[in-house]
């Protein structure tokens, strides 16, 4: 696949401590907990077209950063979902469950946006309105499929234009940082992952024994010296907290026509079959980043091939890392 880079941007937009209720845990057929990269992206195109054509600007990419969380389930060992019981049927039959995962959020979110010549030029007080328009704009939108509640953060939103230098940059940057904490923010870790085989080599299922022994915890014996044995797990401690990650579609069908799939909520819009795109990510502090870049989810699609990919650069940044520091010194 065609290495991604993020697209250029020249401000960002800090929407502290987002309280939502209820979000979809359930974001792929393979894992469940917090929501993928894709609602956010999904969030960001929601939120852009409700703010209007007339606004020179466009977004970019987003960053995730929970700071607390709280799985609607119960159970000690296995976890199961609080269902909601449905009204009885027409006859005093009772309904189907529909099983409906759901969390509890508290999220920042950072925007990375292009502003056009207009917005360029901006003074600071316009900025700062226009940051409070975007976030009042956001509470009227729900995120993952939940609602978003009124916030107990002292702190305001925030538009900054990017400066030109890297190493104000970095300035700028080290204090976006103290404002994300205490939180992890959710990043990508597709060089985990073995490299996918070349056109003409057979799979030989590398990569997919990988990502599964990432979705477990598998416990093995290991044996000292005087034959004792003791049990291990395979997520050792300073190996960081990876996750399964749903990032994206990969179709299934051709595109078929609009109107011609039966019961489609659109008559519109052509449709097409998909199944998800798993990855892995990583939850990090912030403190540990170097780079606004690291930080932001961004989508790309590709028609021919009809898959919708978000892509994040934390570990194509990271490789490059030693160089950044070594011009900054």
């Amino acid at each position: 696949m065609t290495p991604h880079r993020l697209p250029d941007i020249n401000a960002l937009l800090h929407i502290p401590h987002l309280r939502i209720q209820n979000a979809n845990a359930i974001s792929g057929p393979h894992s469940w907990g917090h929501p993928g990269p894709t609602a956010f992206t999904g969030l960001m195109t929601a939120l852009r077209r409700k703010l209007g054509p007339e606004l020179d600007l466009d977004m970019v990419g987003v960053g995730i950063i929970n700071h607390h969380y709280q799985a609607q389930t119960n159970g000690d060992y296995v976890q199961r979902f609080n269902l909601s019981r449905n009204p009885l049927n027409k006859d005093g039959s009772t309904a189907a469950i529909v099983e409906e995962g759901h969390i509890h959020l508290e999220l920042s979110l950072v925007f990375g946006l292009a502003l056009g010549n207009t917005l360029s030029g901006a003074s600071q007080a316009e900025l700062d309105q226009l940051a409070t328009r975007i976030q009042q704009t956001l509470h009227t939108l729900r995120v993952a499929g939940g609602s978003i509640l009124p916030g107990r953060s002292r702190l305001q939103p925030r538009l900054k234009h990017l400066p030109e230098s890297t190493e104000e940059q970095q300035g700028q940057f080290r204090q976006l940082r103290r404002w994300l904490m205490p939180g992890y923010a959710l990043l990508a870790r597709d060089d985990l992952l073995p490299a996918p085989a070349q056109p003409g080599e057979a799979a030989d299922g590398s990569r997919l024994d990988a990502w599964l022994d990432q979705c477990r915890l598998n416990h093995y014996p290991v044996a000292d010296e005087q034959g004792q044995v003791s049990w291990q797990h395979s997520r050792q401690q300073g190996q960081g907290w990876i996750v399964p990650l749903p990032v994206g579609y990969g179709a299934l069908t051709p595109l078929y026509p609009p109107g011609s799939v039966a019961h489609c909520r659109d008559e519109t819009t052509p449709v097409r079959f998909v199944e998800s795109l798993y990855s892995l990510g990583e939850w990090l502090s912030p403190h540990r980043l170097t780079d606004y870049r690291q930080l932001l989810w961004y989508p790309s699609h590709d028609a021919s091939s009809g898959v919708y990919r978000c892509h994040n650069d934390y570990h194509l940044t990271r490789a490059a890392e030693p160089a950044i520091l070594g011009e900054l010194a």
